[in-house]
Formats: structure tokens, sequence, C-alpha cells
């Protein structure tokens, strides 16, 4: 049974932007080659055929199918207690981190529950009394600068948390709960000097929350594969997919040392449609193109290592990843 979990999202993550990483990122061996366990995932929402990020995401946090736009709500707009609130009451560390605003749909599934993910000035509300341990991404003027003119990051303080607006790789051994708000919303892409945040936002959390042989569960989240596949931008998708391949890596080497973490790697969606075409059928000359602007039905990988890791393998609904993990907790 492991002690630590790490769900590891690329949103809008389908197998070409893994793909990508070789034909067009020019690697010649991924960290995705590391996983022997390799599924594929159902992931429409309750409402449409295409999810979106928050229905995807409160599907893994909370283990139901619901609407787009929910946060940690099921199809009746009613809250639904997420893995972040179930695993603290058997002792569990909690973290999360993210390239995007950290109150963006994805993380907040984690440790909110609104009714439409647009709601990131509730959303940020809601992450004092949550049961996080640590997070790191950006959003600040969600905590700072708000219509109602009020200031969570002191609620944040006044809550056990220090706040910080910079990555500080010392600080993994604070005795206090931690924040990083690093941007004002989400985090510059790759192309535009993002640098290794989260590789080392990724090691500062494993660090941070082993501390005292506690149990974690991290959820690390690639957000911009989505928005280069929302911009149709081929060299967007690559250099944030080689990001996220350097991160997994460090995850996997903690995992592989560790010995008793389940790590699991999939996608809220694909975004894009994107495809590996030959250039005017020159099967020689592969060129990224687009079938949409938007979303894509396409199932997704799953690919998982570690203890627990053979039982999601095969064809199933996403919702089901929370069910399993609950299971291999709770035999």
């Amino acid at each position: 049974m492991p002690n630590k979990i790490i769900l590891v999202i690329g949103d809008g993550m389908g197998l070409t932007q893994i793909s990508s990483l070789y034909e067009l990122g020019s690697l010649e061996h991924s960290n995705f080659e590391r996983f022997k366990h390799i599924g594929l995932l159902k992931n429409n929402a309750s409402s449409h055929r295409i999810t979106d990020s928050a229905a995807g995401a409160t599907a893994y946090a909370c283990g139901v199918k619901t609407y787009n736009g929910a946060i940690g709500m099921d199809s009746d707009s009613l809250s639904v207690k997420n893995i972040v609130e179930i695993l603290p009451d058997q002792n569990w560390n909690t973290g999360l981190v993210a390239t995007s605003s950290i109150t963006h749909a994805t993380p907040a599934s984690f440790f909110s529950h609104v009714k439409l993910r647009a709601e990131q000035d509730a959303i940020a509300s809601s992450m004092h009394a949550s049961n996080i341990d640590f997070f790191a991404g950006g959003g600040k003027r969600f905590f700072e600068q708000r219509p109602d003119g009020l200031n969570y990051s002191d609620s944040l303080r006044l809550n056990g948390f220090d706040v910080f607006y910079s990555l500080d790789k010392t600080l993994a051994k604070s005795t206090k709960k931690l924040g990083f708000l690093v941007a004002n919303e989400g985090l510059p892409k790759m192309m535009e000097n993002q640098g290794d945040f989260l590789t080392d936002a990724t090691q500062l959390a494993l660090e941070y929350l082993q501390k005292d042989e506690k149990k974690f569960f991290l959820m690390v989240e690639g957000s911009q594969i989505d928005w280069g596949g929302h911009e149709n931008d081929a060299n967007y998708i690559i250099t944030e997919m080689l990001d996220f391949d350097q991160a997994l890596g460090v995850i996997l080497d903690y995992a592989e040392k560790d010995g008793n973490t389940l790590v699991l790697v999939t996608a809220d969606h694909e975004t894009g449609g994107f495809a590996l075409s030959s250039n005017k059928n020159n099967y020689n000359d592969v060129t990224g193109t687009f079938s949409t602007g938007g979303h894509t039905a396409t199932m997704i990988p799953i690919f998982a290592f570690g203890p627990g890791s053979n039982r999601f393998t095969g064809i199933y609904e996403n919702y089901n990843v929370f069910h399993k993990i609950m299971h291999i907790l709770n035999p």
C-alpha cells in the first residue's frame, strides 16, 4: 500500500502532445517510457460530451461526474468531499503545484467548492480554511487585489501559512504551512522565461511534504500545455511538454528511491485536436496541426508507477481514478 500519492496532470495533454516530445521536441527518450502500467480514460462531463478542466479535475478530486464549470460539486451543485479533505483525516500532508493561477480550475478542484470556475475570488477565499499544507503557483491578485478589498494572504498567515512571492528552496524544513504566489495570474510561458518553476516547485513540495516522515498527497499540474492547444501554437505545446517531462523525471526519481509512492500521470482532456501531420505528404517532414481551438472528446492516457499501479490499466471513466486510489488505501 502506498503512503505517498502524486497525481500529475498535463492540462490538455493527449497522446499527440506526448508524441510531440519525440517528433518535434527532439527527445530520444522521455520519462513517460519509465511507466509499465498505462490505461485510457473516458472523460465526458455530465452536461456535455466534451469536458472542461473543472469537471475533469473534479472527477479526479471528488470521484463524481459533474457539469462543465463545477469546482468540487456534483451535477446537482452539491459540494462533494475531495481527496484533500479526506486524507488529512488519516494524517496526510497535502500539496498543490501549478503553472496557472492556484485558483484555476484544476488546482481549485482540490481545495474549493463553487458552482462556477470563474469565481476565482471565491476560490481564493477558501484556501486558508482548506486542508492544504503547501501550494505554489500564480494567482496573487485573487488573494490581494480583489473587488471586495479583502486580503486573503493575510487570512492565510492568520491560519498558519507563511506566504511568499518567489520560490525559496531553503524552506523545505519549515514547520509552518507554505504558500507561494509567484505571479499575478498565470506564470509566463516557457517561451517567455518561465524558467524551472515546475521542476523546482515540485522538488520543494516533495522535500517539504515528506518531513516528519508523514504520508502525503501532491497534485502537480502542467497547466499551460492546454493554453498552447487553445492558441493552436505547436511550439507553445512542445516547450511546455518538455518542461512537464523534466518535472516528471524528478517525481519518478523520488518515487523509485522511496519505494512507497504511487505516481499517476494523466490529463483532464485533450486540447486543440493536435496532430502530427506530414507536410504536403512529405513523410519525413512532420508538423503540428490542429482541428479546433477548443477541447476534444478523445480518450486520454493515464500512466501509473509504484504500489497499486497495476490497477490503473484498461479503459474506464475518469472519476474511477479517485475510487481506485481510495480502494488501494482502504482495501
